[in-house]
């Protein structure tokens, strides 16, 4: 039988999993790893083997520090259901006028919710709030400054006017000149004329005449791409990935749940569990379904596609989907319709998992994550696809080509 050679990366994610959990058991069943073995990692972890790493175990935390970060993962979840029920009262309405989207505002303001909150999610200026809301705004006066006196001097006392520096300007870009912008143009004007000006006059005097050049555009290094239209016929065209937060009442945090979906078969690719999720987290997990669905150096590119969280965003992520020429494609804010394959999963998740069971430890969570995937993969039927599990469907459209209805999205 040959061996299996396990990299650095997948045995510190290991041993992680296994000190979070304090079940080695139970880690090593997830991965189908021998127990022995994954006992001898984490000795081996204590032991320094693996060098100056940190798994970054969260029961190390301090306790503080521990309620804060719950605190703030609260707050995000109650502002994510702000944001859902302010936008259904939105949709039932086709292009709200702005009267009607007040009239929404103010029922959630009145129902002592932030002002700035409400507004930011229904999309109206504080201002154009107020003004509707008061009928009258005070006219601000802003001050012009001091006009232009229309000369400048030079430096033995001369008086030039705009008009002529406007002619000397135009003289200079005809000559050796002509490639400069407004700050190089102060210069010549002092040197060649000596002429007492800054750089902010010469940019008037520039822009009044239209000889400004254009300022360079800076350019990302992994531009953004928003996800369009696809029509999907196969398994491994496209994936969807997205964050699921579960919650450990026994233990007052949360978990986090990253899921990779082949929105095709409807098969978990692979996922991952943990008190944290990073960009890092992110990558070994689609690298580990890269791995399993062997979608290395093919010929037409896999799409994966997310929302705009931190972990996605990231240049970590954005790099990894370069090097492994995965097209990386991104949500529009708002449109989790377009993602709606691992919506409708995390659905799913909620009812059948979640919300089944009260978690009282992390190693219970993580028992009963792992548990439903399997029984989602493997034994959960689907009418979408010939009443079949994702796994059978799978194997049975590798095995003989089977087809169903082409997939738009």
């Amino acid at each position: 039988m040959k061996r299996t050679k396990h990299s650095k990366d997948f045995k510190l994610q290991v041993v992680k999993e296994a000190t979070e959990t304090g079940n080695k058991s139970l880690v090593a069943r997830r991965y189908e790893l021998n127990p022995n073995m994954v006992s001898r990692w984490c000795t081996e972890y204590k032991n320094g083997k693996f060098g100056d790493v940190d798994v970054a175990v969260l029961p190390d935390l301090d306790s503080k520090q521990l309620s804060k970060e719950n605190e703030k993962l609260k707050v995000i979840l109650c502002e994510k259901d702000l944001e859902i029920a302010i936008l259904r009262d939105l949709i039932k309405k086709k292009n709200p006028p702005l009267a009607e989207k007040l009239e929404v505002a103010d029922q959630w303001i009145q129902k002592g919710y932030s002002i700035a909150k409400v507004l930011k999610i229904i999309g109206i200026a504080r201002s154009t709030y107020y003004y509707q809301k008061n009928y009258r705004v005070e006219e601000k006066k802003v001050s012009e400054g001091r006009p232009a006196p229309g000369y400048s001097y030079t430096e033995d006392g001369n008086k030039i006017s705009d008009e002529q520096i406007k002619e000397l300007l135009l003289e200079e870009i005809a000559g050796d000149a002509y490639n400069y912008g407004y700050r190089k143009l102060t210069k010549v004007l002092r040197r060649n004329h000596k002429l007492i000006i800054n750089k902010k006059k010469v940019y008037r005097l520039c822009k009044e005449l239209g000889i400004l050049r254009p300022q360079r555009q800076k350019k990302s290094s992994y531009p953004r791409k928003l996800a369009r239209n696809r029509t999907i016929t196969g398994s491994n065209q496209l994936w969807e990935a997205d964050i699921k937060y579960g919650y450990i009442e026994g233990e007052d945090r949360f978990f986090f749940v990253l899921s990779v979906i082949d929105v095709y078969d409807r098969g978990i690719v692979d996922y991952h569990m943990g008190l944290s999720c990073t960009a890092k987290d992110t990558i070994q997990a689609l690298h580990r379904a890269l791995f399993n669905r062997q979608q290395f150096d093919q010929l037409e590119k896999l799409v994966i596609r997310t929302d705009n969280g931190p972990q996605f965003i990231s240049h970590t992520f954005e790099e990894f989907c370069e090097n492994y020429k995965v097209e990386h494609e991104r949500i529009p804010p708002k449109t989790p319709n377009m993602n709606a394959h691992i919506e409708s999963f995390h659905r799913i998740f909620e009812d059948d998992c979640l919300s089944r069971w009260q978690f009282e430890t992390y190693a219970e969570a993580y028992e009963a994550v792992t548990e439903f995937m399997v029984f989602y993969n493997e034994r959960r039927i689907h009418s979408s696809i010939l009443d079949l599990s994702p796994k059978e469907f799978y194997e049975k459209q590798m095995r003989e080509n089977i087809k169903i209805k082409e997939i738009r999205l």
